[in-house]
């Protein structure tokens, strides 16, 4: 399951070994459009979210979606930046990142 970029609503829960080993089996696939992290504790949730290279990260349950928010992908999900400033800043990897207020 996570060698693949699934469009729809599907829950997988994959065995791990920690945070850092977490963070590898996210990253180790071709793609990187989005994924999510829930947790309390701020150091962590950062550091899973600085390690896993996707366009997007959620945070317990942050969702976003604005004109003015760069939308893509690293790796093979999708071919750069949308919307925003960062839609001519395609040759960065901006990360966006969603917390509930």
């Amino acid at each position: 399951m996570a060698q693949e970029e699934i469009f729809g609503p599907v829950l997988v829960i994959i065995p791990h070994d920690g945070d850092d080993d977490a963070i590898r089996i996210a990253n180790d696939s071709p793609y990187g459009l989005s994924g999510m992290v829930y947790g309390t504790d701020e150091t962590r949730i950062n550091h899973v979210v600085n390690g896993v290279r996707t366009g997007t990260m959620g945070v317990n349950g942050g969702i976003w979606y604005a004109a003015d928010v760069p939308f893509g992908g690293y790796k093979q999900s999708g071919i750069g930046r949308e919307m925003g400033v960062a839609g001519f800043e395609e040759y960065l990897e901006s990360k966006a990142v969603a917390r509930p207020a």
